[in-house]
């Protein structure tokens, strides 16, 4: 039955575009603590870009000042993953995943246009939602306490991100 589950979650973070094929390269079969923590800092080194671009490429001062959210926040997450991976020995990715990469470059090349700030606020809304499914997985599967507890705690971050870009509408909180 673990091992069921296991599996069920691994397939559904990849098939959520969360997770890419090469976050699970380096990651023993069926270990969800170990593809979440990847996918996770992953995420944030897509949601740290992101805020950054927003913050010199935005045309609104809403997307701007989420966008310097996003940085700080994301920031303070992906230290946590560090320390935990680092403890743990696990392997990160140093850049997010292509996909997520390919999204951002779509974004970019909207800069300095009105389109920019509803693509951006689009894609935010598509990433943190995915983040949270890949949150929601981990509490409900994962094994390791330590990394489990990192993914409570980040969980409302990302809940409150995800308010603040809903429906392509940017809120400030």
């Amino acid at each position: 039955m673990r091992n069921r589950l296991l599996i069920t979650a691994a397939v559904m973070t990849a098939v959520s575009g969360v997770c890419s094929p090469a976050a699970f390269a380096d990651t023993p079969a069926g270990d969800q603590d170990t593809a979440f923590v990847q996918a996770a800092h992953q995420s944030n080194l897509a949601e740290i870009a992101a805020g950054q671009d927003a913050q010199k490429s935005a045309m609104t001062a809403c997307v701007k000042d989420v966008g310097a959210k996003l940085v700080t926040d994301h920031q303070k997450l992906d230290a946590d993953l560090k320390a935990l991976a680092g403890k743990s020995g696990m392997t990160l990715p140093t850049e997010p995943t292509a996909e997520q990469q390919q999204k951002m470059k779509a974004v970019q090349e909207k800069a300095g246009t009105a389109g920019y700030d509803a693509a951006w606020l689009a894609d935010q809304e598509a990433g943190h939602t995915k983040t949270l499914a890949l949150i929601g997985q981990q509490i409900k599967a994962g094994t390791d306490e330590a990394v489990t507890a990192t993914a409570e705690k980040a969980r409302p971050v990302v809940a409150m991100h995800l308010e603040m870009v809903r429906g392509g509408t940017c809120h400030t909180m």
